[in-house]
């Protein structure tokens, strides 16, 4: 563990950048990580995000379309809200916290789902999945996101696999909504 812990501090040296919780399975935080590092393909440090899945009354749940500007999955549909955990910060404030800088508005109603690890060719991520609405009218911050609206779970379920959405949205639309989506 010490060993770790100082190799990890040696890349915060080195690398200015955004640092990033390192976290074991369970979530307990175990070390920092530079963004560039976790993202890199090669480390796979496991890392905390939020993921906030907002509905309307309707039933109908807002996805963002990621910006041009991102350097994972520019143009796909994406889950509502999704954000890394600071150092330190608890999950539910982390959840206010890029709820509030994606899309404007503060979760009335939220509710806990599912935490799971989902893994890609650049990164490996503990996700804590959630659920809620809220009266405020999402706002498109165009440095985070390049458009925003309300999609049905059937128009969702219709473009499944099509390359519409990105692979972390429609793992996690299957595990949490696609029984709503068939009924």
């Amino acid at each position: 563990m010490i060993q770790k812990t100082v190799f990890l501090t040696f890349l915060k040296e080195m690398d200015p950048d955004e640092m990033f919780p390192v976290v074991d399975d369970t979530g307990r935080e175990i070390g920092l990580a530079p963004r560039s590092v976790c993202h890199n393909g090669k480390s796979k440090l496991l890392h905390p995000v939020v993921h906030f899945h907002l509905f309307s009354d309707q039933g109908e749940l807002y996805l963002q379309k990621r910006a041009m500007t991102k350097d994972l999955l520019p143009g796909k549909w994406d889950t509502s809200v999704g954000g890394h955990i600071s150092p330190g910060e608890k999950t539910e404030d982390a959840l206010r916290r890029e709820t509030k800088e994606e899309l404007g508005i503060n979760i009335l109603d939220f509710k806990f789902r599912k935490k799971y690890i989902w893994e890609s060719p650049r990164e490996r991520e503990l996700v804590y999945s959630f659920t809620g609405t809220s009266k405020d009218i999402p706002v498109i911050f165009k440095d985070e996101i390049d458009e925003g609206r309300f999609w049905t779970l059937d128009e969702i379920e219709e473009n499944l696999g099509k390359g519409v959405f990105t692979p972390n949205f429609e793992f996690e639309f299957g595990m949490l909504f696609k029984d709503q989506a068939d009924s």
